[in-house]
């Protein structure tokens, strides 16, 4: 159970930090060096754990996987919109 309770938190605490990275970019309205694949990648994990930690009877890591994955497709989102922005002109 600790160990759950603090992977949970770590996942938790990622989710805050994408979300800074949400913040950054929602507010610089450019991505300039990050890669959307590893942020891709990165997300399909997170995806993949909300169907492992639960067959683990890991609940706690499984609502911090589904804050880290909810900012992690939010940041996708920004990305992909700013990037469609930055083409246009």
């Amino acid at each position: 159970m600790i160990a759950d309770f603090t992977n949970g938190l770590f996942e938790a605490a990622g989710a805050v930090f994408i979300l800074n990275h949400c913040r950054v970019l929602f507010h610089d309205k450019s991505v300039k060096g990050v890669s959307i694949i590893s942020t891709i990648f990165f997300s399909s994990w997170g995806f993949w754990n909300l169907y492992y930690y639960p067959s683990l009877d890991q609940w706690w890591s499984f609502f911090g996987g589904i804050l880290i994955v909810t900012s992690n497709v939010l940041w996708i989102g920004l990305m992909i919109y700013y990037k469609q922005l930055e083409a246009k002109g």
